[in-house]
């Protein structure tokens, strides 16, 4: 990954960054050496997109194969949404009062 520095940015503006991206898919941005961010050509990140997208894609199919979903109406989707709101906030609720899992009373 091409570095390019905050003051090369600064100074020569998106040039700086056509001529790292002229050799490598992306550049890091350098703030007082340490890497802040990272650009690349609008192509480069549309295809890491799809690429993120294909994958999850990929875990869906994989827990569908292996059965891992649930086939309800929206109403009892609802209902379970609402009941994993509720034990969520009391889990919540319990750790403020200084009780955590696996602690007994």
């Amino acid at each position: 990954m091409q570095p390019i520095s905050a003051n090369d940015l600064k100074t020569k503006g998106v040039g700086a960054i056509d001529q790292a991206l002229q050799s490598e898919p992306d550049a890091s941005v350098t703030v007082r050496g340490e890497v802040k961010y990272v650009v690349m050509s609008r192509a480069h990140y549309q295809y890491l997109r799809e690429c993120e997208l294909e994958a999850a894609l990929a875990e869906s199919r994989a827990d569908l194969d292996a059965g891992r979903f649930v086939r309800e109406s929206v109403a009892q989707h609802m209902r379970r949404l609402d009941h994993l709101r509720v034990s969520h906030h009391a889990g919540i609720d319990r750790d403020r009062q200084g009780h955590h899992p696996g602690q007994h009373r």
